[in-house]
């Protein structure tokens, strides 16, 4: 591999022009691919397999006019007055006319007004999904009631669902980035080529999403997760090669060679921990829920160009710079001659003097951080967990003043059966044996479709949506309508879809976990060559998962600190955020252990002992591993700043993901570990090591085939 990168990264360097035209030309027909054929992206949830989605299903099929997009209209008079039928009417009527409403239920014809008349919901039934609800509709739906005087008017329902828009929050991060690629480098030039190498990749690669997203369905967090994972990335990849590059420079290599060396080393490695991301994230379609199928092959993409970025425009673009990539005391040709000993071995030093306390600490501390796992809850976020001021909060909070929780979170029962008869008589068996259940408030009377074949049973639990005593009420209304006769009884509506999303997700998460574990063990196998070495980047890896999940637990579930990310209401965790935060830590984690522990085996095999190998390893690469987990960090923590309660968990989740792998795994348990067991470290049984295929990650062929044809250089010159 590293002999192909090696030729790959000298042809970019010598035909610059061509390479920075080409990559200008794929942005350009992409760029213009995306503004013609883009579509929207959607919040819809589907999970095939579940009974709320056969329900949902058997719903579009069989009563279609109740099976699309519903909103609900919150009207509230001053405090101390009641609502009158007149004031309401012309609200209703008005709702009526949006377009694409089929029906707005008066509040005093359906019940729904509460007890002390001061609130009432309008219920409106648009004909299609909510997805399907145009930019017009939804604007013309916010807009009804603003002319009603001396009332307070919100709008909330499946149809306020929204877009996730991508703000400016990411500057944020680009801006760190930049100012320690600057501390980094010493150089403004390294700095600014850096960054933009990563910007051309993050553009092509959202380019390339956004043209697809015309005959693919993209979820609203989809592109979110793809900007912030190509962008860390993108500049991650960058800096490795670059400082790889910078490096031979000093050491007086002309530039030609010093880029294909650089590209065939440090982009060995990269091509490594790109493939650990892009395998990762690709790997959540086992999981068999499409959205986040769709996230994770998103990601993956923006990833894997990111990569075919940094290993061919990245050469192209050194090119151009010249000399003016080192700091200035070094563009004078010379070289630079052995670089004083930084704070890397310094502090390698002092963790293998230390390495068992320090191994004690830090293992103790991960353990201490992760014990809120054990309070961890899962759910699809609701309203209420929106930013405060938003519509839909508005709504959510009007309701529950005036209603409660409950009549946020509405379930339908749908009651199939053969006939008329039969139909109806088992929705009021199943009317009678849920209102009964503990956890349910109300059950509305069943409306039936035209043939009298299908009956939708509207549900009101006591709690909110993603209260677990309304989760404990959809299993318990499961199973007592299993003793209903004559009819099949199925549960749905957004609440249990949510439900079920997150059981589904839930028993998926140690399968999937075990396949990530297992994937490092394989991956750092080929490439270290050793069995004790994967053993450990795994253990590592399942002690960062650990404590990012404790921190994340106690600050945006349980609320400790949450003012400081920005946070309006705690609540259970987006039930993908475990999952798709394996998926991406993992890539970032063997992405850091691959910089840090090849320096030690390559030093090791070269005839270092173990010691000195493992603080070779940490002086050489901890700068550029530090400035990569900064930047990562940055880039990731830019997106707290967004009011999206998604997105918000996900950027501090990876923030603080990276900051515990980095720091306190790969940095301090890593070198504590190697050298406590030495030679031990890389060991592999003979049979094992005759099996496994040589990728020279590590250069080492390329090495000796290089040093082979200077030697014959020389001998032709005598």
């Amino acid at each position: 591999m590293a002999t192909l990168l090696y030729r790959l990264g000298r042809f970019s360097f010598r035909r610059r022009g061509r390479i920075v035209a080409l990559w200008l030309l794929v942005l350009a027909l992409l760029g213009g691919a995306a503004a013609a054929f883009s579509g929207p992206s959607t919040d819809k949830f589907t999970m095939p397999g579940t009974e709320s989605q056969r329900a949902l299903d058997s719903l579009a099929k069989e009563f279609p006019q109740a099976s699309g997009a519903t909103g609900t209209i919150v009207i509230a008079a001053p405090q101390g007055q009641r609502l009158t039928p007149a004031a309401v009417a012309p609200v209703v009527q008005e709702a009526g006319r949006v377009p694409g409403v089929l029906a707005a239920m008066d509040p005093f014809r359906t019940g729904s007004v509460s007890q002390d008349g001061r609130h009432a919901l309008v219920q409106v039934q648009f004909d299609r999904a909510a997805q399907e609800i145009t930019d017009a509709q939804r604007t013309a739906y916010e807009r009804v009631g603003s002319s009603a005087q001396g009332l307070r008017v919100e709008h909330g329902g499946e149809i306020m669902g929204g877009q996730v828009e991508m703000g400016s929050s990411e500057v944020i991060g680009v801006a760190v980035a930049a100012v320690v690629l600057v501390i980094t480098f010493g150089s403004l030039v390294a700095a600014g080529m850096t960054l933009l190498n990563a910007l051309i990749g993050v553009a092509v690669g959202m380019a390339g999403l956004f043209a697809l997203s015309g005959v693919v369905e993209l979820t609203s967090t989809a592109p979110i997760l793809a900007l912030m994972l190509g962008l860390a990335v993108g500049i991650d990849y960058s800096l490795f090669i670059t400082s790889r590059y910078r490096q031979f420079l000093a050491e007086g290599l002309d530039a030609p060679e010093a880029a294909g060396r650089a590209t065939g080393t440090a982009g060995s490695a990269v091509v490594f921990a790109g493939a650990t991301v892009v395998i990762a994230l690709a790997g959540l379609s086992v999981v068999g829920i499409p959205f986040l199928t769709v996230m994770g092959l998103a990601a993956a993409g923006t990833v894997a160009v990111a990569v075919l970025v940094a290993l061919t425009l990245l050469p192209a673009v050194l090119s151009f710079c010249g000399r003016r990539i080192l700091p200035r005391k070094q563009r004078d040709g010379a070289a630079a001659g052995p670089a004083p000993e930084g704070f890397g071995f310094r502090w390698g030093r002092i963790v293998t003097r230390l390495r068992v306390p320090i191994l004690l600490a830090g293992i103790l501390a991960l353990g201490a951080i992760a014990l809120p796992v054990t309070d961890m809850r899962l759910a699809l976020p609701d309203a209420g967990t929106a930013a405060e001021g938003s519509p839909a909060r508005e709504a959510y909070d009007l309701t529950s003043e005036g209603f409660g929780e409950g009549f946020n979170g509405r379930l339908i029962a749908v009651v199939s059966g053969q006939d008329a008869q039969a139909t109806g008589a088992a929705a009021q068996q199943a009317a009678a044996l849920i209102q009964g259940t503990e956890g349910v408030l109300a059950v509305a009377p069943p409306q039936l479709n035209q043939q009298g074949t299908t009956a939708l049973l509207t549900v009101i639990p006591k709690a909110g949506p993603t209260d677990a005593a309304t989760e404990d009420a959809v299993h318990a209304i499961r199973a007592k309508a299993e003793g209903v006769q004559g009819a099949d009884v199925a549960l749905t509506g957004a609440t249990a879809l949510g439900i079920d999303v997150s059981q589904k997700l839930a028993d998926a998460l140690p399968v999937y976990l075990l396949l990530v574990v297992g994937l490092s063990i394989l991956l750092l196998m080929l490439v270290f060559r050793s069995l004790l070495v994967p053993i450990k980047a795994a253990l590592g890896f399942l002690l960062t998962i650990g404590a990012t999940f404790g921190i994340t637990v106690a600050i945006f579930q349980q609320g400790h600190l949450a003012g400081l990310v920005g946070l309006d209401s705690p609540g259970p965790l987006v039930s993908f955020l475990p999952i798709l935060l394996i998926g991406i830590l993992f890539g970032l984690a063997m992405d850091y252990e691959v910089f840090l522990v090849s320096r030690m085996r390559e030093d090791f095999v070269h005839g270092d002992p173990p010691r000195q190998a493992t603080i070779n390893g940490m002086g050489h690469n901890a700068r550029v591993v530090t400035a990569a987990a900064l930047i990562m960090t940055a880039v990731f923590g830019g997106f707290v700043f967004m009011h999206d309660p998604i997105i918000k968990s996900i950027g501090f989740a990876l923030a603080i993901g990276v900051v515990i792998d980095a720091f306190v795994v790969r940095m301090a348990l890593v070198p504590a570990v190697m050298s406590l067991l030495g030679r031990a470290a890389w060991w592999l049984p003979r049979p094992l090591d005759r099996a496994l295929p040589d990728l020279d990650i590590e250069g080492e062929k390329l090495q000796r085939r290089l040093t082979r044809q200077e030697r014959e250089r020389e001998t032709v010159r005598v």
